[in-house]
């Protein structure tokens, strides 16, 4: 049986893409975007029912509602007085960039939420997370789009009926997230919060202190914590110990939107039973074969399972 994930998207993009042809003509192409809709569309590559919570709102919202759903998500939307937020990114003069973001941004409009928005959308993820084996929580793109207390309710709320969180989150959203608790929390080494006041940035290769980190994560609300370090292998905190997940290397076309197939694959896992360290080896997996496609999270299912037979798990302590 598919189990449910619930996964809280509170800033899609609906991204216009303006790409050139080998021939010189002009395709433009219509794709959903944003972290939330990222992780979605991985934990649905591998296998899982996804509810998709998100606020939509004008022809921009139309358009996404009808994507998401052809690609086989199940959004529960908000309906927005506001319209979605939109990009419209341009390819020509950039032919040899394999990275979408590294377009020309001809354009960009923003959205926000009214107080009202706010509260149909945490009810909307809450009444979804009641049904779903794990609720995965993504962070808005601007502070002012969410108030950050709403990720410690949602923690909360959707753990105390049973649910299993997953987070990937930084900055505030983090910090209440991790009040509310987190069954496990995906955050890149650069955004790993200090022991103390005026501890800086950590360096990827710097492992004693990115490990002295998450174990303060765990100490503070996180029960598993996975740090990613860009090219650096991934490390993993579990009640356990502390492993290295050394996997197998590919030719890169582009490095944006790892970390979201890892949390994506992760919460998949996790809705299908896998245990901790089964889940974070997939995710690592799901990364991998994320940097050899230019489209966020879409790594096929053969491909990452065959590639997470191939991580190793390597004690540290």
């Amino acid at each position: 049986m598919t189990r449910s994930v619930t996964v809280l998207a509170p800033s899609p993009t609906l991204r216009v893409l303006v790409e050139p042809t080998t021939d010189g003509r002009v395709e433009i192409h219509l794709h959903p975007g944003g972290q939330g809709v990222w992780v979605a569309r991985m934990a649905a590559r591998l296998h899982a029912r996804v509810r998709l919570c998100l606020p939509l709102g004008g022809e921009a919202g139309t358009a996404m509602e009808a994507l998401l759903t052809e690609e086989g998500l199940e959004p529960r939307v908000v309906r927005t007085v506001g319209a979605t937020a939109a990009a419209v990114l341009d390819h020509r003069g950039h032919e040899g960039e394999t990275d979408a973001e590294q377009a020309e941004r001809v354009a960009e409009s923003s959205s926000r939420l009214t107080r009202h928005e706010v509260d149909d959308l945490c009810t909307t993820v809450v009444t979804s997370a009641l049904d779903s084996e794990v609720l995965l929580l993504t962070g808005p793109d601007r502070d002012e789009v969410l108030p950050a207390d709403v990720f410690r309710r949602l923690a909360a709320d959707a753990r105390g009926q049973g649910t299993t969180v997953v987070a990937d989150l930084s900055g505030a959203a983090l910090e209440h997230a991790l009040a509310g608790g987190v069954d496990l929390l995906k955050v890149a080494h650069d955004e790993l919060p200090g022991v103390e006041d005026g501890d800086g940035e950590a360096e990827a290769e710097d492992v004693p202190e990115l490990l002295r980190r998450a174990r303060r994560l765990r100490e503070r609300g996180a029960g598993t914590v996975l740090v990613t370090r860009a090219a650096q292998p991934p490390l993993v905190v579990t009640a356990s110990g502390a492993h290295r997940l050394d996997v197998p290397s590919f030719t890169a076309v582009q490095f944006r939107g790892a970390g979201d197939s890892m949390s994506g694959a992760a919460a998949a896992c996790l809705a299908n039973g896998a245990d901790e360290l089964s889940a974070v080896r997939t995710a690592a997996a799901a990364g991998a074969v994320n940097v050899t496609r230019q489209g966020y999270g879409t790594g096929h299912a053969e491909a990452v399972e065959a590639v997470a037979r191939r991580v190793e798990v390597h004690r540290l302590d």
